[in-house]
């Protein structure tokens, strides 16, 4: 057991020293080509500082020279290093590229601006040569030709000696992030560093346990999570206190298994409802037909009786599947939206005329407050609130009021279904949206419909980022608001051409 403790360690020590070179590395690496961008930079501009200057000196000369170009003698350098030179044959040097030559104070026509090492001394070191620069501007006057010389040398000395001091700064820099990024590297790595510690030590903790006689702990987790499939979901890992090691493990598993249960519960629940649901109409069909086949073949009366009762069973079988396939492409989120801006009054008016049309025995009592925009898919918008009005005729007594409304309130549209109809129980509010859910069995059987009107309105609503607020009192009636966000129309104010 040491020996693999031991290896383990020498193997954890190796890689957390790799990775801290290799980090260590990289980053010295991105700290020199910092260091070396920022100081090429530096030298360039110091280098055109130098240039730009040593122009604005000589301005004075060149205008000296074009007022006595014959007396080179008289002009006053003010004692600076600038020498003039009238030459048939003049110097040349490497030439300063066009761009930097156009930019320069110095204007004159077919300027020559050339940089030269003096020639002295060809054994020089490069200090020396560095030192020996010279700048020279080459132009004509009166058909001579001039060069201006400029020695370089003591402003090179002066840049160099604090282009060396910063060269300095920067290595210590360098040196000093060397250590404080070693360390920070070996504090970002910590947590690797313990969690291999950790597992070292539950490695070493599960094998003791194992070698005991009464450590059964472990096998008995393993033994728990192999025997759980889908009938013993609501099997659960016992948390032994004495085992701290492996209690939050367990207490992981079993929440786990928890939402697992749940969902699946939930699953089976929708695949019973949705059996039984299918169940019934098939059923009656089913003895429907069996009376044909007896007694309906001579008998009129009995054989419309079964095509009504057929077609009707038919008809509900139908739209329990289309029910069924919508909310599985809505979970399967294959349903697409066909989003536009529209005024939801105008959806409202037209559901209270198909419906006024076929429901005679409600009156429909509808207060808009015009207009009303939202954004989203009309058609299932146009659905959802169709499913809340034909809850309210099934549950709304004959000859009661229906009253729809839709009011602007803070930013959103709200529209209202209210009925005066059975209501609903305190208790079956949180559930009147869950799939197949009847508040009361008796009166379902008599107004009919699958339970699935309302889960499929919340899909909807949800979708569109809207919500509902219900209000019910038994014996009362009921009103469902929904309320979705209220869309912004721009208005444009051009005059329109005809």
């Amino acid at each position: 057991m040491s020996r693999k403790n031991g290896t383990s360690t020498n193997i954890t020590n190796k890689i957390r020293s790799s990775l801290v070179i290799k980090l260590n590395v990289k980053m010295i690496g991105r700290l020199i080509a910092g260091f070396l961008t920022v100081n090429i930079l530096i030298f360039l501009m110091s280098f055109f500082v130098i240039l730009w200057k040593t122009e604005e000196g000589t301005q004075d000369i060149i205008q000296a020279i074009k007022q006595n170009s014959d007396k080179l003698e008289s002009i006053d350098y003010g004692g600076r290093n600038y020498q003039v030179l009238m030459t048939e044959n003049p110097m040349k040097g490497i030439e300063l590229p066009s761009i930097m030559q156009e930019n320069l104070p110095v204007k004159i026509h077919d300027a020559k601006r050339n940089i030269i090492i003096s020639q002295k001394g060809k054994n020089i070191g490069l200090l020396e040569k560095v030192y020996s620069l010279k700048y020279i501007i080459g132009f004509a006057v009166d058909d001579s030709y001039y060069q201006i010389i400029y020695s370089l040398g003591p402003n090179l000395k002066l840049f160099l000696s604090l282009f060396l001091i910063i060269l300095i700064f920067e290595l210590l820099i360098l040196i000093g992030d060397i250590g404080k990024g070693s360390r920070m590297i070996r504090k970002t790595l910590k947590p690797l560093s313990d969690l291999t510690e950790t597992a070292k030590s539950l490695n070493a903790e599960v094998s003791a346990m194992g070698s005991k006689a009464n450590g059964t702990y472990i096998k008995d987790l393993t033994g728990a999570i192999s025997n759980i499939d889908a009938n013993r979901l609501d099997s659960r890992i016992s948390i032994d206190s004495s085992q701290n090691e492996l209690k939050d493990l367990a207490a992981a598993i079993n929440d786990m298994l928890n939402r697992i249960n749940d969902s699946y519960q939930s699953q089976v629940r929708f695949v019973s409802d949705a059996s039984h649901e299918l169940r019934t109409p098939i059923s009656v069909i089913q003895g429907y037909v069996n009376l044909l086949d007896r007694w309906g073949k001579k008998d009129e009366k009995t054989m419309q009786e079964s095509i009504d009762a057929i077609k009707s069973e038919a008809e509900n079988m139908k739209d329990l599947v289309e029910e069924l396939l919508f909310l599985a492409r809505g979970d399967n989120e294959t349903i697409q939206l066909h989003e536009e801006i529209f005024d939801s009054c105008e959806v409202v008016d037209e559901i209270i005329r198909e419906t006024q049309m076929i429901d005679k025995s409600h009156d429909f009592e509808v207060a808009l407050d015009r207009p009303a925009y939202i954004s989203g898919d009309k058609q299932l918008i146009k659905q959802a609130i169709r499913i809340l009005i034909d809850n309210s005729i099934k549950f709304t007594p004959r000859g009661n009021k229906i009253i729809l409304r839709i009011d602007r309130k803070e930013g959103s549209i709200q529209i209202i279904v209210q009925d005066s109809g059975i209501g609903i129980d305190s208790k079956d509010l949180p559930h009147i949206f869950d799939r197949f859910y009847r508040s009361d069995e008796s009166r379902a059987r008599v107004t009919g419909g699958s339970g699935l009107g309302l889960s499929i309105a919340k899909w909807i609503v949800e979708r569109h980022g809207a919500y509902f607020e219900v209000l019910s009192r038994v014996d009362i009636g009921t009103r469902i608001t929904i309320a979705f966000p209220e869309a912004e129309i721009i208005c444009s104010d051009s005059p329109t051409v005809e």
